[in-house]
């Protein structure tokens, strides 16, 4: 299989056209809200969509009750309306009680929450599992105000109900899994929502299409509680993920980061990181922490899976994060397009992945009387081709995968792959374990 050449020059636009579908809608980790995205999704993908009612035992967690909101305002005295859910679903803290009356300013104040060093910005705030209220304005809005009354409106319900996520699955050659998961969560974030869930679903898209070895697995879940409830829902199935990516925060010009699973050595792990070396960016690579994304549940010690965190600009470690700044202004289609292109590198690594065994150990073999020398020799590539054929040759005693050659030849995977199919064109190369 080969991701890379399904890939068109607009991939970036289709993702981020996707995205700017789905920023409007107003997420939470559970509500109307996630199905209508998941319904966008849908019209993409043939995906499952779950429900799980409120009060379930999922591991040490309950499903919560299911929060919708209708509308919510400040009004001034003149009756107009100074804060408007309807301009940004981020006035509303998420998961807000129901609330309509008239209060002071100071009391006003209490249930307020800014960003002083961001005074031009709204952020982003919840309150899931602690019954309150409160609205998120910019800073010198709220400096603005005079000492007035005014109404305060949140037309909310929090009743039992269901957490529902949706799951699309790609059946390949053998049973083993390769997990993707994407946090559904947040209202109108671009970066830190939309993107990741675009671009899977694009790439589910795309993988639908083609033969794959690895059987393939997307999940678009709330998060925290929503992977806790897939683990819960599916313990039978997880000794079949063999590799993992939480991905989040695809669209902006920065990075890219990559956070090791806890095993740290993953196939997954190897795979971005060589991936990253060769790509020619500034990428950041993290050692794990049980810290940040859904990462943290799949890689829990009672399940040690083995995921990563891919990103672009890492979570929390720039000014847009959380707030009114992450909008559709902030990412762009070349940095969606670049985000997609590095995942399908990584999976084409894995899913080309093998072992091999030289059939000629003994000595080098002679390499001018097949034609190899000649055949490498006009490709634009033909310096790293040679290297990749003498590493090749001598790496593949059988204990060396051509992940393993890669790396430690430092080339790029591609290149490795491409000259071991010549290699096994020309009788020199056998799988490991055929006679």
């Amino acid at each position: 299989m080969s991701l890379d050449k399904s890939v068109s020059d607009d991939v970036g636009a289709e993702i981020f056209a996707l995205a700017a579908k789905i920023y409007p809608i107003c997420r939470s980790i559970t509500g109307d809200g996630v199905r209508q995205t998941l319904h966008e999704l849908a019209a993409h993908i043939a995906l499952d969509i779950h429900e799980v009612p409120t009060g379930t035992s999922v591991l040490d967690w309950t499903v919560p009750r299911e929060w919708n909101i209708r509308d919510a305002y400040i009004k001034n005295e003149r009756g107009e309306r100074i804060v408007d859910f309807n301009r940004s679903n981020l006035h509303v803290m998420g998961y807000s009680m129901p609330v309509h009356r008239r209060i002071s300013l100071a009391e006003l104040k209490q249930h307020v929450y800014t960003l002083p060093d961001q005074p031009d910005l709204i952020p982003y705030r919840t309150s899931y599992y602690a019954e309150n209220w409160a609205f998120c304005l910019p800073h010198r809005q709220l400096e603005a105000l005079p000492d007035d009354t005014y109404e305060v409106l949140i037309d909310s319900t929090l009743s039992d109900g269901h957490l529902t996520y949706g799951e699309y699955f790609h059946q390949g050659e053998t049973a083993d899994e390769f997990l993707f998961s994407a946090h559904i969560c947040h209202p109108s974030l671009a970066n830190d929502n939309c993107s990741g869930i675009a671009l899977l679903t694009h790439l589910a898209k795309r993988i639908s299409r083609i033969r794959t070895r690895y059987s393939y697995r997307f999940l678009f879940a709330p998060g925290t509680i929503g992977a806790i409830t897939w683990l819960a829902r599916n313990e039978d199935k997880v000794d079949r993920i063999k590799h993992g990516l939480v991905v989040s925060m695809l669209g902006d010009p920065g990075g890219p980061t990559y956070k090791k699973s806890r095993r740290g050595d993953a196939e997954i792990d190897r795979a971005m990181i060589h991936t990253l070396r060769h790509s020619g960016l500034s990428a950041t690579i993290e050692e794990f922490s049980p810290y940040g994304y859904d990462e943290r549940q799949y890689c829990s010690p009672g399940f040690n899976l083995p995921v990563g965190l891919f990103q672009r600009s890492k979570f929390g470690a720039i000014p847009e994060y959380h707030t009114s700044a992450d909008n559709m202004d902030f990412i762009r289609p070349d940095a969606l397009s670049e985000s997609s292109r590095l995942i399908d590198a990584a999976i084409g690594a894995i899913e080309a992945n093998g072992t091999y065994r030289n059939t000629a150990p003994k000595g080098e073999p002679q390499l001018g009387r097949r034609g190899l020398y000649g055949a490498i020799g006009g490709d634009k590539d033909a310096a790293a081709a040679n290297m990749a054929m003498l590493w090749i040759l001598n790496l593949s005693d059988g204990g060396h995968s051509l992940l393993d050659i890669a790396q430690r030849a430092d080339l790029p995977f591609e290149v490795v792959e491409r000259t071991a199919r010549r290699l096994g064109d020309h009788g020199l190369l056998k799988p490991l374990g055929e006679a």
